[in-house]
């Protein structure tokens, strides 16, 4: 995988198949791989896919500072320059979708069209502020109860239902051995401090935002506000937990490439 300096950090990213750039930012917790892998061959048959880890996440290495939104989107943009990318389509999850809002927001000429998955514009929500508090007490703690968490808020109840306990059990002790703990809480404490309204209103691309139905993580609602701060945003729902991008991939890239093909 091939690895970019910038500064002290070293950031780690894939590239995938041939033609328009389209560059996928993972959410918390997640990575170029968890997040993406699943919709990453569909799409790498029609655009070249640009999937970067920013700190907190996969091989990335940086100087351990507390994480702003502002840095997380100029390890894109450096991403971005390093394969000499005029202009790309941007798509974000979860944390990832308040990356790209400022990414949209500072950087308007390299942007053709911005899709927002899940996303919310600000952590002063009472609701996501509880969870968060709470991820990071029990990454502190738990990390199997948080690896629980994760899939019993993540995933919709209809999906983990129609899957065994041992296969539940065997999917959070994965999570476990797998997630990178220490920039997941990184990622959190970034997650109770995230404002992005002032850059929603400096957003000129095109933007769909995709809501989640059975969304237990965050709640549809931030979706639809986020449409209502964006001077041009379209917004659709996908019946789907948080993770649509495990839990509906195809129907996902379908309403991704509908968007970004027209």
């Amino acid at each position: 995988m091939p690895m970019l300096r910038k500064g002290e950090n070293e950031i780690e990213y894939f590239v995938d198949g041939k033609g328009p750039a389209l560059i996928l930012v993972h959410g918390t917790g997640g990575n170029a791989e968890t997040n993406w892998s699943s919709l990453t061959p569909q799409l790498a048959r029609r655009r070249t896919i640009v999937r970067p880890n920013y700190s907190g996440s996969g091989a990335t290495l940086d100087d351990e500072e507390p994480l702003t939104i502002e840095k997380l989107g100029d390890e894109v943009i450096a991403v971005a320059d390093a394969l000499d990318l005029a202009t790309f389509d941007l798509v974000g999850f979860s944390l990832g979708a308040a990356v790209t809002t400022y990414v949209a927001a500072r950087y308007p000429s390299r942007l053709r069209k911005l899709v927002l998955i899940a996303g919310f514009s600000s952590s002063e929500d009472s609701r996501l502020h509880l969870q968060f508090e709470l991820w990071k007490r029990l990454i502190d703690i738990d990390k199997r109860a948080a690896a629980d968490l994760i899939l019993l808020t993540g995933f919709s109840p209809e999906w983990l239902s129609n899957r065994t306990y041992d296969e539940l059990v065997e999917t959070s002790e994965a999570i476990v051995a797998g997630n990178n703990w220490d920039g997941m809480r990184r990622q959190v404490e970034l997650n109770l401090t995230v404002d992005t309204r002032a850059y929603i209103h400096k957003i000129v691309s095109p933007t769909l935002i995709i809501g989640c139905t059975h969304d237990h993580m965050v709640s549809p609602s931030h979706s639809r506000e986020l449409e209502r701060l964006l001077v041009s945003g379209q917004y659709r729902e996908l019946s789907s937990g948080h993770l649509a991008p495990l839990e509906t991939p195809d129907a996902l890239v379908q309403l991704m490439l509908a968007f970004l093909d027209s």
